[in-house]
């Protein structure tokens, strides 16, 4: 089925999948992660009421019950499902792709993330080939308050940020249903109505047309800084007060403040594959140790789980953290950023003066390259720049990355597009314009 991928299962409804197809795997669900209770939580999406009425039919009929969470975030369900002890979730969502698209997020007990290699493609194969049979004693579906309970822990990480004139895009997901409660109404708030239709701009907070809203609102107001959140709340993005997006990959290095500074604490941190040099380097100063892995919380969850790494996160806007199951959420780590920066502000340093503090390289961010030969695009750069350059170092496990004197690079294939990745840095902008050049060619031959 088109719909399985590497972290989730999500597509076009009604398309890449249907309401047969999500009865079938809520029948299958239960038995492949063995749990008589499923907790269930969906977006605001138009079909998302669709979708949970045919995974709770399938749910029920096998003979398991649904604790129905309601509309909700992502993140929500992750702390719920450990928390209060489900033997399994799902969340309802596609998280932050168009309207018309809808998915599922599954967790297992104390919210293990479920990706293909670790249930979905059990699942998959049952929904596939196995008879339904009903049971004659079907489950019950009961609803449950999860979100006040959630809303309480967030509370506990709130501080004092009446002294930050902050800018806040909910980009009408579900972001909107927690934010007035948690940082007040003296935000200058868009997009915060929770609304299917996406009216403000697709919840996708990584496209630059999508930050245009929330980047005008700090312009104009002049304010410290522009928060954005995707659809679901699972990722969150921050613009400095000058306007600029800033990469994601060193909010990981500025948390280190809050964790290691503020807190006291201890423990290992992680980042994903396409991390700047300078989440390392400046986390140093801590004493931190930083680790690297493959892209997605399927993979970045369980990682830090298996690490027992304090924090971590991604590009893409992820963060994980030790005190939240080791899972994400968009909201706690707007929680973290915004108080930082609020301490900081008494001292004089703005958003953009801390991050410079951080890294002074050139970052080309994420390139996509449609090419139906990825792994021989990818051997061609991998070769090109080990003969060229002998790297300090190289990792195979999500693609490639080479690690050289003065520059890196990481090329992979994408786990839920027909796209190859490239990502580099460089000391300087020449270096990286030529190695951006030499990609190109490399691409451009094997096309």
């Amino acid at each position: 089925m088109k719909a399985f991928k590497a972290y989730d299962i999500r597509g076009v409804w009604n398309r890449d999948f249907d309401a047969d197809d999500v009865y079938r795997i809520g029948f299958f669900l239960p038995q492949v992660l063995k749990a008589d209770m499923i907790l269930v939580g969906r977006d605001c999406r138009i079909s998302s009421d669709e979708v949970f009425n045919a995974l709770c039919k399938g749910i029920t009929d096998s003979g398991a019950s649904v604790a129905d969470a309601g509309s909700t975030s992502t993140p929500t369900i992750y702390w719920a499902t450990a928390e209060f002890g489900y033997p399994a979730s799902v969340m309802i969502t596609a998280s932050h792709n168009p309207k018309n698209h809808n998915g599922l997020k599954v967790s297992a007990a104390n919210a293990l993330p479920v990706g293909y290699d670790t249930g979905l493609n059990a699942i998959e194969k049952e929904v596939e080939t196995a008879e339904i049979k009903i049971v004659q004693k079907p489950g019950k579906v009961k609803k449950v308050d999860v979100k006040s309970a959630y809303l309480a822990f967030l509370e506990g990480y709130k501080k004092d940020i009446s002294n930050l004139k902050i800018g806040m895009d909910c980009s009408n997901g579900m972001a909107s249903l927690y934010c007035h409660r948690l940082f007040g109404d003296k935000i200058l708030y868009i997009n915060d109505e929770a609304d299917g239709n996406f009216p403000g701009h697709e919840p996708n907070p990584l496209e630059a047309e999508n930050q245009e809203q929330i980047k005008e609102v700090v312009l104009h107001n002049q304010c410290d800084i522009g928060v954005i959140f995707d659809g679901d709340a699972d990722r969150v993005m921050f613009i400095d007060e000058k306007g600029q997006f800033v990469s994601p990959d060193l909010i990981i290095a500025l948390m280190g403040h809050y964790f290691f500074e503020e807190k006291k604490q201890e423990g290992k941190v992680l980042q994903d594959i396409r991390s700047s040099r300078a989440v390392g380097e400046y986390l140093a100063k801590f004493g931190a140790q930083v680790e690297t892995w493959r892209v997605g919380r399927a993979y970045g969850a369980g990682k830090l789980r298996e690490i027992n790494g304090l924090f971590g996160g991604e590009l893409a806007g992820h963060y994980y953290f030790r005190e939240f199951y080791y899972s994400d959420s968009g909201l706690l780590a707007a929680l973290v950023v915004l108080g930082l920066l609020a301490s900081f502000k008494k001292e004089g340093l703005t958003l953009s003066g801390l991050i410079s503090q951080i890294s002074a390289y050139f970052n080309s961010g994420e390139i996509n390259y449609k090419i139906e030969r990825k792994q021989e695009a990818m051997e061609a750069i991998r070769e090109h720049f080990s003969a060229k350059d002998s790297p300090e170092s190289f990792m195979d496990f999500d693609g490639y990355r080479l690690d050289f004197k003065d520059y890196w690079l990481n090329i992979r294939p994408s786990n839920t597009e027909p796209y190859l990745r490239f990502i580099a840095e460089a000391k300087s902008k020449e270096k990286l314009t030529s190695v951006i050049d030499e990609v190109n060619l490399i691409i451009s031959s094997i096309q």
